[in-house]
């Protein structure tokens, strides 16, 4: 039971949600920002789906070398000043993307967002659990939907922006710019993780919960990077139209994530999760077999409600299972964090290799891949849930 807050002590929390809500926000506007255009990224510099998906690589696994900077960083300087860090990389690195005169200098561009996005990830969620924690009840959920609807605004801009020059999807850095400006938690005088700490995690339980963000991510990035260039190849979707593949799905997801909540506390982690997987397979058939793109919008808006609390609740699980102090904490989430990029790497890389003759084929391998949720949802649920059903 947390102890009495004083008001100004609540109110600096309540600023501190705010920030990390914004930096999420930020986070998922310039993200889908980018994808949604990576239709016309590839006819501006002629590249294959061979090539795209060499390119989602760098980035992915540049993602994962940013994670496992904040978690070295986070070590000895708060999470706040690591996500300040992030987000002024991103703020660089998007207009150059967006503006480059030159396959070089995009490619590099994307490089350094790469690592400023892995940065980002990790130190947002550093922020969340540690708000989560002061707070004493789950709000995870709310936070990826304030990531949710930074996307819808990124899928927005771009429908919006579907016949403006292509530099103009670099006018999103302002976003990340003003976001440094935000409130962010400060860590408690004196936290700093020591060896035998990070030595104590229980990671077993800890990785069962991040192969669960795993098959998330394989699914999310296939969609979010896939979904356009499966709208305008495979369907023939109007040009202007291929962002519905986006954001219709974080419009549900959105949804979902609000009543995130209250679902898992009715009905339990382990139900709502099953339940989800379920959704989420059959929608992946319904894109695989669509033979008109309504009907594909339709597929990835289902999906978007099926698999929308897998993240959330794969956060908030590894940092109750983690328990200590906030540092030790940070550090752990920003390990955790590397479940992320391993589903990216299926997601985007594994779909666009597998999809390469026929993306209907890519993404019947998430679509599989996806009902694995159905043993895995069992490790998120609280300990003393898990043990009241297991006999002995």
């Amino acid at each position: 039971m947390p102890a009495p807050q004083t008001a100004p002590v609540v109110a600096d929390l309540r600023r501190a949600r705010g920030a990390a809500a914004l930096a999420f926000a930020t986070q998922g506007l310039v993200f889908i920002s980018l994808t949604t255009r990576l239709p016309r990224f590839s006819d501006r510099w002629d590249l294959s789906e061979l090539e795209l998906s060499l390119v989602l690589l760098m980035i992915v696994l540049l993602a994962g070398v940013g994670s496992v900077v904040s978690e070295v960083v986070a070590k000895r300087a708060s999470s706040a000043t690591v996500l300040r860090v992030g987000l002024l990389v991103i703020a660089a690195a998007v207009p150059v993307a967006a503006a480059a005169p030159s396959v070089p200098v995009f490619v590099v561009a994307l490089a350094a967002y790469g690592v400023g996005l892995g940065v980002v990830d990790a130190a947002s969620n550093m922020q969340a659990v540690a708000v989560e924690h002061r707070y004493g009840r789950p709000i995870l959920p709310s936070f990826h939907g304030a990531w949710t609807f930074g996307g819808i605004l990124g899928a927005t801009y771009a429908l919006a922006a579907a016949h403006a020059p292509l530099w103009t999807a670099g006018l999103v850095a302002v976003v990340p710019l003003g976001a440094l400006l935000a409130a962010y938690l400060p860590r408690e005088h004196g936290e700093a993780v020591t060896a035998a700490e990070h030595t104590d995690v229980p990671w077993r339980p800890i990785v069962l919960v991040g192969l669960g963000m795993v098959l998330f991510y394989m699914v999310d990035t296939a969609s979010q990077t896939w979904g356009p260039t499966y709208l305008d190849e495979t369907v023939d979707a109007p040009h202007a139209l291929v962002a519905l593949a986006t954001l219709p799905y974080l419009v549900a997801s959105l949804v979902l994530r609000l009543a995130g909540d209250s679902l898992v506390s009715r009905y339990g982690a382990t139900l709502v999760l099953r339940v989800g997987a379920v959704v989420a397979s059959l929608s992946l058939l319904v894109v695989v077999t669509a033979q008109t793109w309504p009907v594909a919008v339709l597929g990835f808006t289902l999906l978007g409600a099926g698999v929308s609390v897998i993240a959330p609740l794969s956060f908030s699980a590894a940092a109750r299972i983690a328990g200590g102090d906030q540092a030790r904490v940070d550090a752990v989430i920003a390990r955790f964090n590397q479940f992320n990029y391993v589903g990216g790497l299926l997601g985007a890389v594994l779909t666009g290799l597998v999809g390469a003759g026929s993306l209907r084929l890519g993404f019947a391998v998430p679509m599989v891949l996806i009902l694995a949720m159905l043993p895995l949802a069992r490790a998120f649920a609280p300990a003393g849930a898990r043990s009241a059903r297991t006999p002995g």
